[in-house]
Order: C-alpha cells, then structure tokens, then sequence
C-alpha cells in the first residue's frame, strides 16, 4: 500500500481553525488527522505543501515509525510547533489506515485497553461575563450534562501581575464555581503561562480554600527554573506542557521534577505514538498524562486512543459540548461524553468518519486569538 495523496481541509469557528487532513492510498483506503492551529493555519498549510512530497507521498502507511523519523529529522531544522503538528496530522492519518486496514482501533494495535471508560472534564464553557453570577449559573450548566470536573481561567486579559482589584475579582470567580458545583466537583485552574512566579505563588495561595484539583502553565513555558520556584512553593498540583512539542523538551521538565500533571496536545506534539512514548516516560517520574485538547471530533478520537491504552493517563480535556458544540458536525458520529466519561472508541481506525461537505459549509476564518485581550473568554472574534 502507498500513500497516493495529501489533501487537507480547514473548517472556520468564530475563534479556531480546524485543519483535517486526508491521506488517501492507491489501495483505495484513506485516513485523516486534526489539528488546532492556533493563529498559524497559512504556516501548517505551507508546511504539508513543502514536507508531504519529499516526505510521505509514496510511502507505505503501515512503515509510520520511518515517515515521522523522517519527517523530524531529514529537514535538519528543529521542529517546532508547525512542523510537529504537521507531522502529527500524518501520523493521525497513518494509524487510522492501518487500523482500517487490519480492521482494529487504534488502542488494540497499541497494546489494548487498561481501562473501560475515559474520564473527560469541561472547557469552553465560561464564555460569559466575568461575575460570580455568571460563573456560578454557567457551572450548573457542567454539572446538568453530567461532568464533575471543568477548568476555568478567571484571570482576565492578566500578563504577570494583576491588580488588587483584579486579583480579588478572579478568587471570587472561582468561590462561585465552588460555591455552584459543590465541594466534590474537581476545578482545574488555567493560569495560561500569565504570571511572575511570585504573582502565580501568591495566587495558588489565595485559591487553597477553593481545593483545586491543580494549577495550570502558572508561568510562562520557557523558563523550567520558574516553574519549579512554583512548585517548591505551593501544595496544589501543577500542571503543565500543551507548549511543549517534543519528547526532548520534556527531558529538563522532568528532572527537574517541575509538575505533576503532564498536558502536551498530541495534535502539536508528533501524534499518538509520540505522545505514548512520552507517557512512558513520565510514568518512570510517577507523573500523570492530563492531554491538551481543543480540537474537534478527530483529534478528541485520536486522543481517546492514547488515554484507553495509557496506564498513567488521568483526565481528558473536552470542548465541544459548548464552545462551537456544532463542530460535531465534522463527522457523522461524534464521540459522546456521558455522565463524565467516554466510551472506549468503537469501528477500525480512529472510528470516525469525516463529514467533508459539512466541513466545507464552515470555511476558514481569518481569525487572531488573543489571550491578553479583554473578553477573550468569550471566544468571539469580532
């Protein structure tokens, strides 16, 4: 079997591109990947252009390995983020042939389940005022689908220090959220790389009372040094790493022992085999795999996956019960969250089936998502 053809896709939300991409092979099988390019389509895009003729077009999809080996290595320049997560796309697309192929999931190819269900928590949301009203009746919303767990970043447009009168105003976010789910539903606190280590300290101080389930990215990713002052100084859980785009990168992180929770987004990190690979490793550090997600029905797929096969697997992140719900729509059955969990995934593959005349009906926007923006949370661009 070769790989005959390359063919990606992006479908427009007000606030994030999704990139499919479809591998198509002489023996009439095809595959597809996701990913979620924040503000760098036209630079995904191009790269695929440049690294899919050189790299992949003709190869056999089963020889997976080979393709990202060469993928990462042979164009001598380190690959960042844009080009893991083009190599992410092919892989995606690879296991789903093969699984197609063998007419398996992807997990049993993997080594099979160690679990029967898939714990998921609710992002995506608080797009809502920034009052405890608004947080607190958003919340009971989580709770009524069924979740008991959801992360939330109160903090605002907030870049290494907040004001008192800000500062007071994200704790009262959280307090309504506590308040609204009760004292046994987990929040997980996104700090979204904000904060001085100082600022992030004081912070994780200030939320205690509230027991969050951990703190998220406190500081910015570049400097580990940072991160583990955090660490040494505080008892909530941290967690970290949807910047981080190789196992390499990860070496430092985990010698230092900086985090407890390990979050990189396999969609920017190689895909599901790099990102098994790195769970292994993280286990040796008794750490736990919390992976990024805010992609659609095909990366969530892929990342069901990775948690079914992955015995230090914890949590899985989940946006499409309520940013863009509508996004589900990209296939013609969507992978449900039920009473806080999915099923195992089901059919050959990735066991989902791309829904390409629903995708073109949403084309691509031309979009900045910006973090340090007032009411970014609402995650409408104007």
């Amino acid at each position: 079997m070769k790989i005959s053809k390359v063919r990606p896709l992006v479908m427009g939300t007000p606030w994030r591109n999704l990139t499919f991409l479809i591998l198509e092979t002489d023996e009439g099988l095809t595959g597809v990947g996701e990913v979620r390019m924040i503000n760098n389509t036209d630079a995904l895009l191009g790269y695929i252009s440049e690294a899919a003729p050189r790299h992949v077009l003709g190869q056999d999809p089963f020889n997976r390995e080979l393709i990202v080996d060469t993928m990462r290595r042979n164009d001598y320049s380190r690959a960042g983020e844009v080009a893991m997560s083009g190599i992410a796309l092919i892989e995606m697309a690879c296991w789903d042939i093969m699984g197609k192929a063998l007419n398996q999931p992807v997990y049993r190819l993997m080594g099979g389940a160690v679990r029967q269900k898939i714990k998921a928590y609710a992002n995506g949301w608080y797009t809502v005022e920034r009052t405890p009203e608004e947080f607190a009746k958003a919340a009971k919303a989580v709770v009524a689908r069924g979740y008991d767990s959801a992360k939330l970043d109160p903090f605002g447009s907030g870049f290494y220090e907040l004001d008192r009168t800000e500062r007071s105003r994200s704790i009262s976010l959280v307090e309504a959220v506590r308040d609204a789910t009760g004292p046994d539903f987990d929040i997980f606190v996104e700090m979204h790389g904000r904060f001085s280590p100082a600022v992030a300290i004081g912070l994780a101080h200030d939320l205690e009372p509230y027991k969050p389930g951990w703190i998220e990215e406190p500081v910015p990713p570049e400097n580990l040094a940072a991160l583990k002052k955090v660490a040494n100084a505080v008892r909530t859980p941290i967690a970290t790493g949807e910047r981080i785009h190789s196992r390499t990168e990860c070496r430092e992180l985990f010698e230092l022992q900086a985090c407890d929770i390990v979050q990189i987004d396999l969609s920017h990190f190689g895909g599901i085999s790099e990102a098994r690979k790195l769970a292994a490793w993280a286990e040796s550090y008794y750490m736990l795999m919390a992976p990024h997600n805010v992609c659609g029905p095909v990366a969530t797929a892929a990342n069901l996956h990775l948690a079914a096969c992955t015995p230090n697997f914890k949590i899985q992140e989940h946006f499409n019960d309520f940013a863009d719900a509508w996004v589900k729509g990209a296939v013609l059955q969507y992978p449900e969250v039920v009473d806080g969990y999915f099923s195992l995934p089901e059919g050959p593959g990735l066991g989902v089936i791309l829904n390409e005349d629903f995708i073109k009906e949403h084309p691509r926007k031309h979009i900045h998502f910006d973090l340090y923006k007032e009411d970014w949370q609402k995650r409408q661009q104007k």
